[in-house]
């Protein structure tokens, strides 16, 4: 599993007696990055030198609620300065309110935050907010400060569903500690099942807030596995996905590069194995995310090249553990029609299943009605219906054959049962679409019916 600790505090004295033992440990679990989070001067001049000294340790420098009382221009510039002159240094934070312990006036806390704020958005750094029973404030003041210009993450994430959605809407992550675990706290995993995976990250807060099974011990980042794992269980995912999925969320925040890779050309999302073959589409939709990037659940899908049959046979053979293979990445995958027939005679040769995710326009792409080509080659089709009309089907879709490319899906339908023995007609939930519409003609088409989840981009 590929994870990353986005939230630790490992420069403190309870790791010095075993500090590479930790760190390895945290290796073995799959742990490849660390953020070290500054909560004071001391601390965050700390982190920053620990960041220096490991490739894999990214830092923040901050000054946290509790020592809000008394915080002077110098410290306000000190911080500025460790953030401007370490280029590990990646956000502002962590910053916040605690009205909890309450060990700061209120005032000091919410006059220091706002400062913070203002810096974050004047080094352009992403936040890290610590919020503890003071979550009105805390979006009151994100909102005044237009923080969303830079955004951020809540780490220990403690508000309820409504309290998530509104700091996604203002540019803010959610990030899930190892409380996740603790039996009582069924309105985490609320929260956790009501937010998209796109918006999560995982952390230790470490040494504190220790997961089960190691509950009442220091906490430390080979532990951040355990939120992983119970995010996995409830979003109905892989640990591997999840993992995969948080740590692409955490390095797009921080703005921390990852090692350039190989084209991904075969990529797992639970037991799915999908293959990307190409990012060339017939359509140009305007609710396609892929406009703002190349990524879906944390795989980047930018093709330096269209793979041809050996490429794509070799990526097959190096995955394991899938019960089905999917043409479908950011493109349309029976633009490639040959490629795909010949592929998929060899996965149906090996005994798999063949599923295709398409937006019903090949034959209008290749000038002649390619479903009997496919026959015998794919188990499944999922065609992208969208639209209850040529009208709304040509705003939503904008396709290249005007109003016959509505007319061309629609026979793609009619015609598909006749040649693959599961077609089914999908819809994504963009506001204003007639979902019911949508529906009663994929049935009117003889054909099952889905409703795919609107991803708002922009």
């Amino acid at each position: 599993m590929e994870l990353i600790d986005s939230h630790s505090h490992i420069y403190g004295s309870e790791y010095t007696e075993d500090f590479e033992e930790m760190m390895a440990r945290a290796k073995e679990a799959g742990v490849g990055t660390i953020m070290a989070v500054g909560a004071d001067l001391e601390s965050s001049i700390a982190a920053c030198g620990l960041a220096r000294t490991r490739d894999n340790i990214y830092c923040s420098v901050g000054i946290h609620p509790h020592d809000a009382e008394g915080v002077t221009e110098a410290d306000y510039q000190t911080v500025r300065e460790l953030a401007l002159n370490n280029p590990k240094v990646v956000a502002i934070g962590e910053v916040g309110l605690d009205f909890f312990r309450d060990r700061s006036p209120r005032p000091a806390q919410e006059e220091v935050f706002r400062r913070f704020i203002r810096m974050a958005r004047e080094l352009s750094l992403p936040l890290i907010i610590h919020d503890r029973d003071a979550h009105d404030r805390i979006l009151a003041i994100l909102k005044e400060e237009k923080a969303e210009e830079v955004g951020g993450v809540l780490h220990c994430f403690s508000g309820d569903l409504e309290m998530a959605r509104t700091c996604i809407d203002l540019n803010f992550m959610i990030s899930i500690p190892g409380t996740i675990t603790y039996p009582s706290n069924e309105s985490l995993r609320e929260v956790v099942r009501g937010v998209k995976i796109e918006k999560l990250m995982v952390e230790t807060d470490a040494p504190y807030l220790t997961p089960v099974p190691h509950r009442g011990k220091r906490n430390e980042p080979a532990f951040v596995r355990y939120a992983a794992e119970k995010v996995a269980e409830l979003k109905g995912l892989s640990p591997d996905d999840v993992g995969r999925i948080t740590s692409f969320n955490t390095r797009r925040l921080f703005r921390i590069e990852q090692a350039a890779q190989e084209d991904t050309i075969a990529y797992k999302i639970r037991n799915s194995l999908y293959l990307n073959i190409t990012n060339r589409c017939s359509n140009r939709c305007t609710f396609c995310p892929k406009f703002e990037e190349l990524a879906v659940k944390g795989h980047e899908l930018k093709l330096s090249h269209e793979p041809n049959y050996a490429e794509v046979i070799a990526a097959v053979d190096a995955a394991s553990d899938f019960n089905e293979v999917v043409f479908c990445g950011f493109g349309e995958p029976l633009i490639r029609l040959d490629l795909v027939k010949e592929v998929a005679a060899e996965l149906k040769r090996r005994g798999l299943k063949v599923r295709i995710n398409t937006d019903g326009q090949a034959n209008l792409v290749h000038g002649r009605n390619v479903l009997p080509e496919l026959s015998g080659l794919v188990d499944a089709l999922s065609v992208s219906l969208n639209a209850s009309d040529a009208v709304e089907y040509e705003r939503l879709c904008n396709t290249p054959f005007g109003e016959g490319g509505f007319a061309g899906v629609c026979e793609f339908l009619r015609e598909a049962p006749r040649h693959v023995p599961q077609v089914t007609a999908s819809v994504v939930t963009v506001p204003g679409v007639d979902v019911d519409k949508v529906r009663k003609l994929a049935m009117s088409l003889g054909v099952e019916f889905r409703e795919r989840e609107y991803e708002e981009v922009g």
